[in-house]
């Protein structure tokens, strides 16, 4: 899944972030642009910001939006 994070205040420690999201998934991703985080990684919400909140960058689910599937299905056999 792919998910917007809307971030208030000083920027996260994207280190930090990333390594508590690679112990859900290994293949997970983080990018940040200015005031958001770009997530993409096997879990839901409620996941994330479990995640988001022990890495120190609590964030309400209300700021973070779930985008839809651009998947075509043609990696999966």
């Amino acid at each position: 899944m792919e998910f917007i994070v809307q971030i208030a205040g000083t920027a996260p420690d994207l280190g930090v972030i990333e390594d508590a999201l690679r112990a859900v998934d290994p293949a997970a991703l983080v990018d940040q642009e200015e005031g958001m985080l770009r997530v993409a990684g096997a879990f839901n919400l409620r996941t994330l910001a479990s995640v988001l909140l022990m890495a120190g960058q609590p964030v309400a689910p209300e700021h973070i939006t779930q985008l839809p599937s651009v998947c075509c299905g043609g990696c999966s056999g």
